[in-house]
């Protein structure tokens, strides 16, 4: 068995990481830790009572040097860089679910704040799985995409040969309110949220620009994006909807075929997609659709496992030579 821990086990994505761990063939959680510690796993979520007794440390870089193999870092944003350095100069691998490596420098730096570990930051491999999966198996640091952008990026990356660039891309995006993290805030307040729909940083999203980034390296296309996030009355769940221009008419059912034909974990649909049918699961839902020259295309996964979670342990599982799909939920939570 292989030797793996969590840092940031109290939060949303660290739970459901634990539970792909319960029963992984081959991952073996051996180290669990927050900020704080000194308290037991089925404390932090009651869930797990009677299912796991474990105990949650404060976070120590020896401790995890000395136990694991490799290391989920489900912190937030500004938060995994200094540790991450830590941890890579002691040989541990590591899967980062933050913002902290996604990005270059210079666009990093533009959306949150100076990055402290420059020197690590050209290694991390993207961890979009399906474009970067060779580079991924060999990769000691992978950046977990964020949620938006790996619906996004999924849908849309397959049609930028065929789209006019000059246009822009309208992004229409829709998210549970997990997507919001724990923490209490005005927005996720239950009587803000209940039977009500709202867009927010309509425009100015820190998500747009790794989005563009991203369809630069895969494509070497730049494309303005035009991106604006709603949160909706659900607890999980993502539905994207990609608007574009093409340069001639296309067919796209044929596209998408062509893109994932290999792809265990893209379904591709036959009628526009629904969060329900990807709650609980791995998979990324596809439908596309045009009219004459313009093109839309509808996104749908879990945003707490497709869009966190369970994107990690794939890239996890590549890292250490195993099986991609090993321990990934597949069984979506229906009705």
């Amino acid at each position: 068995m292989i030797e793996v821990g969590i840092v940031g086990a109290s939060g949303y994505t660290g739970l459901e990481l634990v539970k792909m761990l319960l029963n992984h063939p081959s991952f073996r959680l051996n180290y669990l830790a927050t900020s704080s510690g000194d308290v037991m796993l089925e404390e932090l979520h009651p869930a797990l009572l009677d299912l796991i007794t474990f105990p949650v440390e404060e976070v120590d870089v020896e401790q995890v040097a000395q136990r694991c193999k490799l290391v989920f870092l489900a912190l937030p944003h500004k938060a995994s860089m200094g540790l991450a350095k830590q941890l890579i100069e002691r040989g541990v691998k590591i899967v980062d679910l933050s913002a902290d490596y996604r990005l270059d420098r210079e666009t990093y730096e533009a959306a949150y704040c100076p990055h402290e570990d420059p020197g690590h930051l050209g290694e991390a491999v993207y961890g979009l799985i399906e474009y970067y999966r060779e580079e991924i198996k060999v990769a000691r640091l992978v950046a977990g995409p964020g949620c938006y952008p790996t619906a996004t990026l999924l849908g849309i990356l397959p049609f930028i040969p065929y789209i006019d660039t000059a246009a822009p891309l309208f992004v229409d995006a829709k998210s549970g309110v997990s997507g919001a993290g724990k923490k209490l805030s005005e927005t996720s307040h239950f009587v803000t949220i209940n039977d009500n729909i709202f867009a927010y940083n309509p425009l100015k999203h820190r998500h747009a620009p790794e989005i563009e980034e991203k369809i630069a390296k895969v494509h070497g296309a730049k494309v303005s994006v035009n991106f604006v996030p709603h949160l909706i009355p659900a607890t999980r769940g993502e539905l994207v909807s990609i608007y574009a221009t093409l340069k001639e008419e296309i067919d796209p059912c044929r596209i998408l075929e062509k893109a994932y034909e290999t792809e265990r974990f893209i379904r591709l649909r036959d009628k526009p997609v629904d969060i329900k049918s990807t709650a609980g699961t791995h998979f990324c839902d596809l439908y596309a659709a045009c009219n004459g020259k313009a093109l839309f295309v509808s996104s749908a996964i879990d945003n707490l496992l497709r869009g966190a979670a369970s994107q990690a342990l794939a890239a996890a599982n590549l890292m250490m030579g195993l099986d991609e799909g090993a321990g990934l939920p597949v069984i979506a939570y229906v009705p």
